[in-house]
C-alpha cells in the first residue's frame, strides 16, 4: 500500500491527544524553539561553556514529546570553549497512564551516548531518573520553570543515588512558542 504523507507529517502532531492533555502538558509547555547557554562542570574543576539550542514538538498522535538538543547551536560557529563536549541528540518522552510518569529515551548518535530515564513532577520541578550505558546512575531535572525560560541540570551518581555530582547546567530561553 502507497501512502502519500512523509515521514514529518508522520510523526509530528498539532498538539496534545485531547485524553492525556493536561498530562501531557508537563514537557508540552516546552514544545517550541529555545537557545541555552551551558556550562559542563568536569571532576577537575574546569568548566566549558557554550550555547546550544533544544527544540520541543508532539509527535506519535499527540501523545508524545520529541526534542532535539544541539551543542554548540548550529549558528554558533566554531566553538573552541567546549573542547571536545558537543552532542546533537534526541528525546522521546512518553507519558505512561498506568505508572502516571514518563518513560524518557536519550540517543545521541554523534558521542554513542544512551540514556533511559522515569521522569516526574516533583513540585515545581521536572526530575528524570535512570541510568545510562556504563550503569551510572544519572539524574535529569527542569527546574525554575516559566514561561519563557528553564534550568536543566544533569548529574550522575556512582554510589545508586546516595550522591550527585553536577555535571551540567542549561540556562534556556524560549526562541519561539507553538
Amino acid at each position: 500500500m502507497f501512502y502519500s504523507s512523509s515521514f514529518a507529517e508522520a510523526l509530528h502532531s498539532d498538539g496534545p491527544a485531547a485524553n492525556l492533555a493536561e498530562k501531557l502538558n508537563l514537557y508540552g509547555r516546552f514544545v517550541g524553539a529555545w537557545t541555552f547557554d551551558a556550562t559542563r562542570h568536569l571532576e577537575d574543576g574546569q568548566m566549558l561553556t557554550g550555547r546550544g539550542e533544544v527544540h520541543f514538538g508532539w509527535v506519535l498522535e499527540g501523545k508524545a514529546i520529541q526534542d532535539v538538543w544541539i551543542l554548540p547551536a548550529r549558528d554558533a560557529g566554531p566553538s573552541p570553549s567546549l573542547g571536545k563536549w558537543t552532542f546533537y541528540g534526541t528525546t522521546l518522552r512518553v507519558y505512561d497512564p498506568g505508572v502516571d510518569a514518563w518513560h524518557i529515551f536519550w540517543s545521541d548518535p554523534r558521542n554513542q551516548y544512551y540514556s533511559r530515564q522515569l521522569g516526574r513532577a516533583e513540585g515545581d520541578t521536572i526530575v528524570q531518573q535512570g541510568a545510562d550505558a556504563t550503569g551510572s546512575g544519572v539524574r535529569w531535572s527542569f527546574s525554575r520553570i516559566t514561561e519563557n525560560s528553564f534550568r536543566w541540570l544533569g548529574e550522575r551518581s556512582h554510589d545508586d543515588g546516595a550522591t550527585w555530582r553536577l555535571e551540567v547546567e542549561f540556562l534556556a530561553r524560549s526562541v519561539t512558542r507553538n
